[in-house]
C-alpha cells in the first residue's frame, strides 16, 4: 500500500484505538514523544447497564471518533500528508467499534497515500512499557491483565510472543468490575473496588486462591467472584472487607501464578506489567516486590498507558516500521477487523479458556 518516507530513527504514526468504550487518537515519533493525544470516555453511556454494550460503544466511536482526529492533528500542527503511516487497532476487541477504526484508518492511508498498519490490541499492550521506558530490551516477562484478558507471555521481539499462561474463564479486570457490580459500587468497577479495598481489611473474609499451586501457571478467577457474591449475601462482612479480601486474593493468584511461569520457562532479565489493571496500585506494588525477590527489573507503563489509549497503538505503528525496515509498505487495505486475534496463535489451546485464550 502506498508509499513511505519514514526514517527508523523517528518516523511520525498516527494512531486510532476503538477496541472497547474508548475512543482514542495519537500521534507518536519513534523516538517516544506523544506528540498529541486525545481520549475520549464512554462511562456515562454504560453506566446504566453496570457494563459495555457493544452497539452503544460502536455508536459513541463512529460519532466522536472523525472530531477527534482533527482536534489532534490541529492541536499537533500536523498535516495528514506529513505522517509516515496510519496505525489501527484491528482486533481483537468489540467488532463493531474494532471496524468503526479500522476503516476510518484505511480511509486515512488511502487518500494520503501512506502505510496502514494493523494492530493487535494486545500488542499495543505489551510493547507499551517500552513506549515509557527506553532501556527496556527484548526479552522481558509479561503479565498482561485487563477486562479482556489474562496471560502471562514472553516477548522476545516485535510480532514475536510465547504465551506461558492464559485464564481458563474469566479476566482479572472482568472478576474487578462484577466484584463492584455485586456490591453496587457502580462502573468502572476496578477504581471503585480499589478505592474501598483501602479501608478494609484483607484477612477478614475467607476466600479461595483459585489453581494457587497448580502445576499449569494458568489461572481462574471465576470461583473468586462467585466467593465474593456468596459472601455478600451472607450480610456477615463489610463491603471495604470484601473488597480488600478479594484484591488480596487476587494479588496472591498473580504471584503464584508467575512464580510457577518463571520455574518452567525462566529466568527473565525483566518483569513487565500492562493493562488496564496495570493501574492498581496494590497489584503495582506486590509485582515490584516480586520482582525485587527474583533479581529482574521491574517495568509498568503509566498511569496513562496502562487502560486503553492511541499512544500505544501509534508506538506499536512505530516499532513495526523499525523492525520491517524502509521498504515497508504497510498491510493490505482488505485487513479483516478480528474480534479474536492470539499474540501467540501456535500456543496450545487451553480446556475453558475459550474466546480469552
Amino acid at each position: 500500500m502506498g508509499s513511505s518516507t519514514h526514517t527508523l530513527e523517528a518516523p511520525l504514526v498516527l494512531g486510532i484505538e476503538s477496541s472497547c468504550d474508548e475512543t482514542a487518537v495519537a500521534l507518536v515519533r519513534g523516538d517516544r514523544t506523544i506528540v498529541a493525544q486525545a481520549i475520549a470516555s464512554q462511562e456515562a453511556e454504560h453506566a446504566p447497564y453496570g457494563g459495555v454494550v457493544p452497539e452503544i460503544a460502536a455508536r459513541a466511536h463512529a460519532e466522536r471518533l472523525a472530531p477527534m482526529l482533527a482536534k489532534v492533528m490541529t492541536e499537533a500542527g500536523v498535516a495528514l500528508g506529513d505522517v509516515d503511516a496510519i496505525a489501527a487497532t484491528a482486533g481483537p476487541g468489540l467488532i463493531g467499534g474494532v471496524m468503526v477504526g479500522l476503516v476510518s484508518a484505511k480511509a486515512l492511508a488511502m487518500a494520503a497515500d501512506k502505510p496502514l498498519i494493523a494492530v493487535n490490541h494486545l500488542e499495543g499492550h505489551a510493547l507499551s512499557p517500552r513506549l515509557a521506558d527506553a532501556g527496556l530490551g527484548f526479552p522481558y516477562l509479561l503479565l498482561l491483565v485487563s477486562g479482556g484478558h489474562c496471560q502471562i507471555l514472553s516477548v522476545e521481539g516485535v510480532g514475536r510472543y510465547r504465551r506461558l499462561a492464559t485464564t481458563i474463564d474469566d479476566a482479572l479486570g472482568e472478576a474487578f468490575d462484577k466484584t463492584a457490580k455485586i456490591l453496587g459500587l457502580g462502573y468502572p468497577g476496578g477504581p471503585a473496588v480499589e478505592r474501598l479495598a483501602l479501608e478494609g481489611d484483607a484477612g477478614s473474609v475467607p476466600l479461595p486462591r483459585p489453581l494457587k499451586g497448580a502445576r499449569e501457571p494458568h489461572f481462574s478467577f471465576a470461583g473468586l467472584k462467585s466467593a465474593v457474591l456468596r459472601a455478600k449475601e451472607s450480610g456477615a462482612h463489610a463491603d471495604a472487607d470484601i473488597c480488600a479480601s478479594f484484591q488480596q486474593a487476587a494479588v496472591e493468584c498473580l504471584i503464584d501464578r508467575l512464580a510457577r511461569a518463571l520455574e518452567t520457562a525462566g529466568p527473565f532479565p525483566a518483569l513487565v506489567v500492562a493493562g488496564g489493571v496495570a493501574a492498581n496500585k496494590t497489584v503495582r506494588a506486590a509485582l515490584e516486590a516480586f520482582a525485587a525477590r527474583h533479581a529482574m527489573r521491574f517495568t509498568a507503563p503509566p498511569l496513562a498507558l496502562c487502560t486503553d489509549n492511541a499512544a500505544m497503538i501509534a508506538w506499536a505503528g512505530c516499532e513495526r516500521l523499525a523492525a520491517e525496515g524502509p521498504g515497508f509498505a504497510g498491510d493490505p487495505l482488505d485487513f479483516v477487523a478480528r474480534p479474536r486475534w492470539p499474540l501467540d496463535p501456535a500456543a496450545e489451546a487451553v480446556r475453558g479458556a475459550g474466546v480469552k485464550a
